[in-house]
């Protein structure tokens, strides 16, 4: 396997506060990795900076063997990374059906018509709901379009801030199942971010552990459900 994204001593700050500290991280062709942390960790911050905002202010960010570190957002949208923000963010305003056009916009809506029917297949809720509003839809149907959505880019790199945040653990299984098949049927490369620890190292293959803006764990999802140190701080009533 070769690394689809290497972060490499990547520090990051809002004006005085510095937020990544020098942080190294690599996530393979068809892997799923995930970062965990407490609220304030960088998680966020991270994901953001390999979009450009805030801009890396040192270190090296690579897609595919390109240095993308000083890249235009989207110009980096368009090589093939496609993210689906914390607090969902879709277009409350606008239909399902009109929030996938603008997922599809990025791909010149190349493959439209497949890609609405691949992802109407993975949500059906979605296909419903494809002439409701977006800000009428549940918490889980909106997280839903916000992955479809992404999804509508035919991505290389699915990147996902906090799918989990404010909804029903039933509602969190199935997202995290439409995580797991999406990578396993389709090879789908899946890069988490997530507070919700257990289900974040069940589902992946390897994890890092974030803390004030550094990297201070390593490992398989395996290795880091069964770390003393992971079990006390987020799983055993931990954050």
């Amino acid at each position: 396997m070769s690394a689809l994204l290497s972060l490499r001593g990547v520090e990051a700050a809002y004006g005085q506060i510095v937020a990544l500290k020098g942080v190294d991280i690599d996530v393979e062709k068809g892997e799923i990795v995930t970062i965990i942390g407490a609220n304030g960790a960088g998680k966020s911050t991270l994901m953001m900076s390999i979009f450009g905002r805030p801009r890396a202010s040192a270190g090296a960010i690579l897609f595919d063997g390109a240095d993308i570190t000083r890249l235009p957002t989207h110009e980096i949208a368009r090589m093939g990374l496609a993210q689906s923000p914390e607090g969902r963010r879709i277009f409350a305003r606008m239909t399902v059906f009109e929030n996938l056009q603008m997922g599809a916009a990025v791909d010149d809506f190349a493959h439209f018509d497949d890609d609405l029917a691949r992802v109407f297949s993975i949500f059906p809720r979605l296909k419903e709901r494809r002439e409701q509003r977006g800000g009428t839809l549940s918490g889980g149907e909106q997280q839903m379009l916000a992955i479809a959505r992404a999804l509508m880019s035919r991505p290389r790199l699915l990147m996902l801030d906090e799918p989990s945040l404010g909804l029903a653990p039933l509602v969190v299984k199935q997202i995290f199942d439409v995580l797991r098949e999406l990578n396993r049927n389709e090879g789908l490369t899946v890069f988490l971010v997530e507070q919700n620890a257990f289900h974040a190292l069940k589902l992946a293959d390897r994890g890092y552990v974030m803390v004030n803006g550094r990297i201070t764990l390593a490992g398989s999802g395996r290795e880091l459900l069964a770390n003393p140190q992971v079990r006390a701080a987020y799983l055993e009533g931990g954050h």
